[in-house]
C-alpha cells in the first residue's frame, strides 16, 4: 500500500517535471518568434516612414513650385501696373499742356471777338445793347409769324376734323329720319254753315255767345270776318275746346245756354283725352317709357301749340328720333337723350301761366316730376344761357338747332330778317379796328374787314373769337353763324 502510494507520488512528480520541461522549451520558442516578428515590424515601419518622408518632400517641392509661379505672376502684374501708371502720368502731363493751350486759345478768341465787336459797333453805329434789342425784336417777329402759322394750321386741322366728323354724324341721323318740316297752325277760325247761324250763336241779347265765353274763357269774335267766327285766347287748349264745342253745337243745331254748357264740358273731356293720348303716342313713337303722366299730359298739350310755324309736339318728336340716332353714334346715353329731347319744350305748355323762359320752366317741371339730373340739365341747357356740360345736353341743343334751321321750318318776316342782318353788322362794327362789316349768306356769315395798321394777324384771330362770343350771348338764331375776319395790306404804285 505504501509502495503504491510512493509509486503514485513518484509518478506525479515525474509528470510535473516533464510538463515543466516542455513548457520551458515552448516559451523559448515563442520568444524567438516574437523577436523575429518585432524585427520584421520595425523594418516595415522604417520603410513606411521613409516612404512618408519621400511623399512629404515631393509635396513640399510642388508647393514651392506653385508659390514661385504665383510670385512670378504677381511680379508681372506689378510691372504692368507700374507701366500703366507711368503712361497715365504721361497722359496727364499731355492733358495739362493741352488745357493750357486751350485756355490760351480762348483768351486769344475773346480778344479777337472784343476787337471785332468794337469794329462792328463803329461800322453799324450801334452799341451792343441796341443791337441785342434789335435782334430780339427780329427774333420775336419771326417767332410770332411761326406761331401764327402754327395756330392757323392747328385751327384749320381741328376745325376740318371736327366739322367732318360732326357732318357725318348729323347727316347720318338726318338721312335716316324723314318727317314733315312744318305742321299746320292750330285752327283759330271756325267757318259758319250759313249767315243765319251767326245770329243763333249770338243768341237773344247775346246770351248764347256770353255763355260760350264763360264756359271756355275764349273770346268769340263774330262780326270781324264774314262767314267765320274767330276764337281768341292765349291758351291753345281752351281755343281748341271752343272750336270743337262750337262745331258740335252747329252740327246739333240746338244752341241755348243750358245746351252750351253741356256741349263744352263734353268737348273739354274729349280734348283732355286727346291731349293724354297725344302725349302717350309721342312717347311710344319715340320708344321711351317711364315718363310721369303729368309730363305726358303737358307733352300732349304741345300738339295744339306752334312756334314760328312749327307744331311744337311734332318738332319735339322729330328731335327725339334724331337725337337718339346721334347719341348712339357718339356713345351718349340714348334713353336720357331721347327723353330730354322729347320734353325739352314742355315749358311752352305753361308759359301763359308761369313767368319765365320756357327751358327754365320745363326743367323745373321735370325736376318736380322726379326726372334724373341728367335729363333736367339737358332740358335747361338747350338754349345758350345755361352751359351744356354733358354730351346728352349738347345733343339736345344740336338737334333743336337742326330742326329749327331746316328750310321752311320757321316763318320769319322780312322785317325780322332785315333786323337780324343789321344786328349782326352792328355787333361786328362795335369793336375797335373794324373798317367795314357785311352780313351775307342770309345771315349765316358776317364778313368783317379790319384796318391792317390797327389789327395784326394774331389780334385778328382773337377778334373773330370775340365777335362770335358776343353774337352767341346777345342774339337768338337757328344754326350757326360764321365770323370771317379779313386783314390785308395793299401796296399800289403807278408807273409814269
Amino acid at each position: 500500500m505504501v509502495i503504491e502510494i510512493i509509486m503514485a507520488a513518484v509518478g506525479v512528480l515525474a509528470g510535473v517535471g516533464g510538463k515543466f520541461v516542455y513548457d520551458k522549451s515552448q516559451a523559448t520558442s515563442s520568444k524567438h518568434k516574437a523577436e523575429k516578428e518585432i524585427a520584421r515590424a520595425e523594418r516595415k515601419a522604417s520603410e513606411i516612414v521613409l516612404q512618408a518622408k519621400d511623399e512629404a518632400l515631393k509635396i513640399e517641392q510642388e508647393r514651392r513650385r506653385e508659390i514661385q509661379k504665383v510670385e512670378s505672376r504677381l511680379a508681372d502684374r506689378e510691372s504692368s501696373l507700374d507701366n500703366k501708371l507711368d503712361e497715365l502720368d504721361k497722359r496727364s502731363e499731355r492733358l495739362r499742356k493741352q488745357e493750357d493751350e486751350v485756355e490760351s486759345l480762348k483768351t486769344e478768341i475773346r480778344e479777337i471777338r472784343t476787337k471785332q465787336q468794337e469794329k462792328l459797333e463803329k461800322i453799324a453805329g450801334l452799341k451792343k445793347k441796341d443791337a441785342a434789342e434789335k435782334l430780339l425784336q427780329m427774333t420775336e417777329r419771326d417767332i410770332k409769324d411761326d406761331l401764327l402759322g402754327l395756330v392757323a394750321k392747328l385751327q384749320k386741322e381741328a376745325t376740318d376734323d371736327a366739322e367732318e366728323k360732326a357732318q357725318l354724324v348729323i347727316l347720318s341721323a338726318m338721312e335716316r329720319m324723314a318727317s314733315e318740316v312744318t305742321a299746320e297752325r292750330t285752327v283759330t277760325a271756325v267757318k259758319l254753315t250759313d249767315d243765319e247761324m251767326k245770329g243763333r250763336i249770338i243768341g237773344k241779347e247775346g246770351r248764347n255767345i256770353q255763355a260760350m265765353q264763360r264756359a271756355t274763357g275764349v273770346d268769340f269774335l263774330v262780326d270781324d270776318t264774314p262767314g267765320m267766327v274767330i276764337l281768341s285766347s292765349f291758351d291753345p287748349i281752351r281755343r281748341q275746346v271752343a272750336r270743337m264745342g262750337l262745331e258740335m253745337l252747329m252740327k246739333d243745331g240746338r244752341i241755348h245756354p243750358g245746351r252750351i254748357e253741356e256741349v263744352f264740358e263734353k268737348a273739354e273731356k274729349q280734348i283732355e283725352k286727346e291731349v293724354i293720348r297725344a302725349g302717350e303716342d309721342a312717347a311710344r313713337e319715340v320708344g321711351v317709357a317711364g315718363i310721369p303722366k303729368d309730363l305726358l299730359k303737358l307733352l300732349g298739350e304741345l300738339k295744339f301749340r306752334t312756334s314760328y310755324g312749327q307744331n311744337v309736339l311734332m318738332h319735339s318728336t322729330e328731335m327725339a328720333h334724331m337725337a337718339g340716332l346721334i347719341a348712339d353714334e357718339i356713345g351718349a346715353n340714348v334713353r336720357v337723350t331721347k327723353i330730354a329731347t322729347l320734353l325739352h319744350d314742355i315749358g311752352k305748355a305753361v308759359t301763359h301761366k308761369v313767368e319765365g323762359k320756357h327751358h327754365h320752366i320745363g326743367a323745373e317741371l321735370a325736376r318736380k316730376a322726379g326726372m334724373s339730373d341728367e335729363i333736367v340739365h339737358a332740358i335747361e341747357a338747350h338754349h345758350d344761357d345755361i352751359e351744356a356740360t354733358t354730351a346728352e345736353a349738347l345733343v339736345v341743343r344740336v338737334c333743336d338747332a337742326i330742326s329749327a334751321a331746316r328750310p321752311g321750318a320757321r316763318n320769319i318776316s322780312a322785317e325780322n330778317f332785315a333786323e337780324r342782318m343789321r344786328d349782326l353788322e352792328n355787333i361786328a362794327t362795335g369793336f375797335k379796328g373794324i373798317d367795314k362789316a357785311y352780313a351775307i349768306s342770309a345771315g349765316r356769315e358776317v364778313r368783317v374787314i379790319v384796318r391792317p395798321e390797327s389789327i395784326d394777324d394774331l389780334s385778328a384771330i382773337k377778334l373773330a373769337r370775340d365777335i362770335a362770343t358776343k353774337i352767341e350771348s346777345t342774339m337768338q338764331y337757328p344754326g350757326t353763324i360764321k365770323v370771317n375776319v379779313i386783314r390785308e395790306t395793299r401796296a399800289i404804285e403807278f408807273a409814269k
